[in-house]
């Protein structure tokens, strides 16, 4: 039931510029506002992550950031929010803040304490998911978390034949997500390669255009003749319709991770340098969802960084080269069918 906007809150603009990830698990927020006080909602974030929230029923208008300041805030400035939620809170949101001049409420980063938890391993960090910090710039307005999970909407024109593209049926098949911003973040071409001949499973590769050779690369290894190359082919939402039909998903800390997450699949996750204890594991809400973790507990250096490197500060790469495969792969077939 959709409640009558407050007069303090017909018009509201949420802000998350980046990335993937970031912005699914924004959707909360999203439908919370729109559901709990009846606002129009209006978005802005970058270009190329626009369709993420374009679909969404709760949003009324997608802003994508311009690199014309002054020409972004006169058309924010005509809206005239009575409400600014900046989910992002960095140096560029501050100044279209102090430029726009409405009541706004902002997303606490917690630098401090992930800086304690990387550089001395001083876990100060709450127990919450980050989608309950962002929850909490809606306190002033009285919102609660309706604990649906995180959304995803995939308008037809995105859906992927999947059968007539691959040759595999729907929800017959793994998806494996190849690589990660950061390569701290993700398995070798190596292991992925050796987890698809473990796996006798028709399996198909996620990912961008970064990770096309590299996916190329464990085809042309694996074994599997089953192995199919989505890297680098397909846009974001139809990306989220591949994975929709998948039976599961094996993905690492990154983005596709959390669409799955909004897609309700199972899924294996893969940590390396970061840790769940940032906040940024899936997110299913109340129903909790069903995702194993494998990750090296016992490494002392880790988290080595709150995002990742292209290689092992120390060297020897051990958050993602002690993980076993068939240990992997024995967590991905327990979830198939489930």
């Amino acid at each position: 039931m959709i409640h009558q906007p407050n007069i303090l809150t017909r018009k509201v603009l949420i802000i998350r510029f980046s990335s993937i990830g970031d912005i699914v698990l924004t959707t909360p927020v999203i439908r919370a506002v729109y559901e709990q006080t009846g606002a129009e909602i209006h978005f802005l974030t970058k270009k190329q992550f626009a369709p993420l929230v374009a679909h969404h029923p709760s949003v009324s208008k997608v802003i994508t950031l311009s690199d014309n300041f002054n020409e972004l805030v006169r058309e924010l400035k005509s809206a005239k929010y009575d409400l600014i939620l900046d989910l992002h809170h960095n140096l560029r949101t501050k100044r279209l803040k102090m430029a726009l001049q409405r009541p706004s409420h902002a997303f606490h980063k917690l630098n401090l304490q992930k800086w304690l938890l990387v550089r001395f391993g001083i876990n100060r960090l709450p127990d919450i998911h980050i989608v309950d910090r962002y929850m909490n710039t809606t306190h002033n307005l009285g919102l609660k978390n309706d604990g649906k999970g995180v959304d995803i909407f995939i308008p037809p024109d995105r859906h992927v034949e999947i059968e007539s593209v691959f040759g595999v049926r729907p929800f017959q098949f793994i998806a494996v997500v190849v690589g990660a911003a950061h390569q701290t973040k993700c398995l070798t071409a190596e292991q992925i390669t050796a987890l698809c001949d473990i796996l006798p499973h028709p399996i198909v590769l996620m990912g961008g255009p970064n990770e096309k050779e590299k996916a190329l690369q464990i085809i042309r290894s694996s074994k599997n003749e089953q192995v199919k190359n989505a890297c680098g082919g397909f846009d974001i939402l139809q990306s989220a319709s591949i994975l929709q039909q998948s039976s599961v998903v094996l993905a690492h800390d990154t983005g596709l991770m959390h669409l799955a997450a909004a897609l309700r699949k199972p899924q294996v996750v893969i940590w390396g340098n970061t840790v769940p204890e940032f906040g940024m594991y899936p997110y299913y809400g109340k129903d909790g969802g069903r995702w194993e973790s494998v990750e090296q507990k016992e490494l002392s250096c880790r988290p080595c960084s709150k995002i990742g490197f292209e290689a092992c500060p120390k060297g020897h790469f051990k958050c993602i080269m002690q993980h076993d495969m068939q240990e992997v792969a024995s967590k991905v077939v327990s979830l198939i069918g489930k």
